[in-house]
């Protein structure tokens, strides 16, 4: 067993720091079609997931992020690995849920987290592409997410938001809405991000509850080194990173160098390679 990775908390859950990714399993690549196609060659099947899913348990990484609803295989790759190793792993979901105000899209929704529940998930976040829909700047309110988050509870979850639009988390904090932990995109290239890199920052340092990062490495547009010496040296020990991997090779690489920006330390990885490898750039070690 490898070292374990740092622990917080989310709503009275002990959930790893580090957090699986899944867009690197279920053909999200944020790149292209090519690279989501050759994502899901590489994961057509459920067994593929098994040895990810190990190399991040043996460093005690034992929490995993995904829409779980639109995943099924790994759904059942994750029960399996349970199985398999006798550790459990803690989901956190992030359905898609319908947010009309009406009494059919309710129903959708209680469907939803029902279903999340019975997928095994522990912690429920609506997805950005939902709660955004709910967000009033004028009133600097995010109308009716009591709803969401009462239903989210009754089937015995934690509630959290999918906050790529940075204001969700603001406008949840003055608001005192029942929610434990928010996703917030942050990279050291502002991928993705709504707003500078710095005011990201500000608000997921300021936040009242632990966020979830998340695309440190900006979807592949920067090195697992500069990635995550940025990400975790920037965020509180209450927070999180999530990181996803295409290999397990890739698992152990980014938990070492994740733990060494933790520790201040550099990282015990291998040069990258070279046609020519004998150049003094690269040094003699």
């Amino acid at each position: 067993m490898g070292k374990q990775f740092p622990r917080t908390t989310v709503g009275g859950i002990s959930v790893s720091r580090m957090i699986m990714g899944s867009n690197w399993l279920l053909g999200w690549s944020h790149t292209g079609a090519a690279a989501d196609s050759m994502i899901k060659r590489k994961h057509s099947g459920k067994e593929s997931f098994y040895p990810i899913l190990e190399a991040y348990l043996e460093h005690g990484v034992d929490t995993i992020m995904a829409p779980f609803a639109l995943a099924p295989m790994l759904v059942e790759a994750i029960h399996e690995t349970e199985q398999r190793t006798g550790k459990h792993i803690i989901m956190v979901d992030t359905p898609h849920v319908n947010v009309d105000d009406t009494p059919a899209a309710r129903k959708e929704a209680e469907a939803a987290f029902k279903k999340s529940k019975e997928n095994g998930a522990e912690i429920c976040l609506i997805h950005h592409a939902s709660a955004e829909k709910l967000v009033n700047k004028n009133k600097a309110a995010i109308e009716r997410i009591g709803d969401y988050t009462s239903m989210i509870r009754e089937q015995g979850l934690i509630p959290g938001l999918s906050a790529h639009m940075p204001e969700l988390v603001t406008y949840s904090d003055e608001n005192g809405y029942d929610v434990e932990t928010y996703i917030q995109i942050y990279n050291p290239m502002g991928f993705l991000m709504q707003i500078e890199i710095e005011t990201v920052s500000r608000i997921i340092n300021n936040a009242k509850k632990p966020v979830m990062t998340i695309k440190p490495m900006a979807a592949g547009r920067c090195t697992p080194y500069v990635g995550f010496n940025f990400v975790w040296n920037t965020i509180r020990e209450c927070d999180m990173v999530t990181v996803g991997a295409f290999t397990e090779e890739e698992v152990r690489e980014d938990i070492e160098i994740s733990l060494a920006a933790i520790e201040r330390r550099y990282p015990n990885i291998d040069k990258r390679s070279s046609p020519v490898m004998n150049q003094a750039a690269f040094g003699k070690k």
